[in-house]
């Protein structure tokens, strides 16, 4: 069959790239629809890219982010009115608010990356190569779409819980709207979605599919995963550096227990709300006070502006994660999927500051349930505080108990290999009931 991954950032594709090479080493055409500047990223991997006209996805975050902190306010405003607020369950609003959400998410993040630019150039290259399945990242809605006008199967790859991302709070929005009178059930993701779809001449209409997958392909162990009823393939996560090398230093064990620091690639600024020179300085001067070492895994424009460190600070550039972190104590991170999937693989507790982006607030107290990793909010940020979270995560060995059973539990789920036959099967079914064959 012919398998069309989509995706809008190279960090992200590096997640789907094992499970990309698993359809082709099982006899399957690949391929990645990508925007420009994640070619060289797909290609690097020996699968072959499809090139799509759009800008950067990032570009469409950072409005995102503007937006809805002048729609909600932030948290250190209002935490009730936060945007984290509208993905935690337990705080769920009224339906102004979800509908508010809604009313934001669409034109300001959804439709943004996945701007009408980009879904025709998916599309057109979907009714060139007519393609049997589409596996799309969880932002990346131009997949469904392209899938829905062509008649393939389409299936979601999970990044994240899904009550910080969009799943959570459309559940309570469909809920909510329920309780409306019809002339008052608005759905603007339905709307636009059906509006995309009439344009394209694609026949169909607006499901639920398009948020959720026809199946879900989930990389987490089962006990991180939700249950929101909908038909999951596991698949175990498998850290895709790219292309790396392991330095000599890193050959060598560390001569105290050693400390990762890494704020991915995507964080050079903070989005405006939070001083990312300021809070690097106070995350490794913190750390000089413990008796570790620091291993810094910072990009060039993190790194521009840091004063002298100490002889226990080792500052890198690029140093692939999968070969780090088995060498670590702990890792400190901004909660990103792969960093923080690399570190359960290998066992390593975790320490996240959160609060760089829209929904990681959130997603940092979900994760703290799971008891491998204590969180920070940027709000709540201080050296102290810092050094004491790293501190705690060293010192009890609940921490590093609860790492080992998750790496356990990661070591027990199929491989991306082993995941190959349910996607088939998968495929089969879905492509039957859209194409009527």
């Amino acid at each position: 069959m012919r398998v069309l991954f989509s995706s809008l950032e190279g960090s992200h594709f590096q997640l789907l790239a094992p499970l990309a090479w698993a359809l082709r080493t099982a006899g399957h055409e690949v391929r990645a629809a990508c925007v420009p500047g994640v070619v060289e990223t797909v290609t690097r991997t020996g699968i072959t890219a499809v090139p799509l006209d759009s800008p950067p996805w990032y570009e469409g975050l950072e409005d995102f982010h503007k937006e809805a902190i002048a729609h909600f306010g932030t948290a250190d405003q209002d935490p009730d009115r936060a945007p984290d607020a509208g993905t935690d369950p337990d705080r769920e609003g009224g339906w102004a608010d979800q509908l508010g959400y809604e009313s934001v998410i669409v034109p300001a993040l959804n439709s943004r990356l996945n701007s009408d630019r980009l879904i025709d150039e998916l599309v057109a290259f979907a009714r060139h190569w007519r393609p049997d399945l589409v596996i799309w990242e969880t932002l990346c809605l131009a997949g469904p779409v392209a899938a829905l006008t062509v008649g393939a199967a389409h299936a979601r790859l999970v990044s994240g819980p899904e009550l910080a991302m969009q799943l959570g709070t459309r559940r309570s929005f469909l809920r909510l709207a329920a309780e409306q009178p019809p002339e008052h059930r608005e759905d603007p993701t339905a709307e636009w979605i059906d509006r995309t779809l009439e344009r394209l001449g694609a026949g169909a209409r607006f499901d639920e599919s398009v948020l959720t997958g026809q199946w879900t392909v989930d990389t987490r162990p089962a006990s991180l995963r939700e249950d929101l009823g909908l038909t999951v393939v596991p698949a175990r996560y498998i850290p895709y550096n790219g292309r790396s090398a392991v330095p000599r230093w890193l050959r060598e064990p560390p001569a105290r227990p050693r400390v990762c620091v890494t704020l991915g690639v995507s964080i050079d600024s903070g989005y405006g709300l939070w001083d990312l020179d300021t809070v690097l300085v106070g995350m490794l001067d913190a750390l000089a006070g413990l008796d570790v070492e620091v291993v810094a895994a910072l990009s060039e424009r993190q790194r521009a502006h840091l004063p002298p460190l100490p002889d226990t600070v080792r500052v890198v550039d690029h140093v692939p994660m999968h070969d780090l972190l088995p060498t670590c104590a702990a890792v400190v991170h901004h909660g990103g999927y792969q960093t923080k999937a690399t570190a359960e693989f290998h066992g390593v507790p975790q320490v996240l500051l959160t609060g760089w982006e829209w929904v990681t607030e959130s997603m940092g107290a979900a994760y703290e349930k799971q008891g491998n990793l204590l969180s920070l909010p940027l709000r709540e940020f201080t050296p102290d505080r810092f050094r004491e979270k790293v501190a705690t995560v060293l010192g009890d060995p609940s921490y590093a108990a609860h790492a080992r059973r998750l790496r356990r539990e990661t070591e027990e789920m199929p491989t991306p290999n082993e995941a190959v036959a349910a996607i088939e099967r998968l495929t089969a079914l879905h492509r039957k009931e859209r194409r009527g064959t």
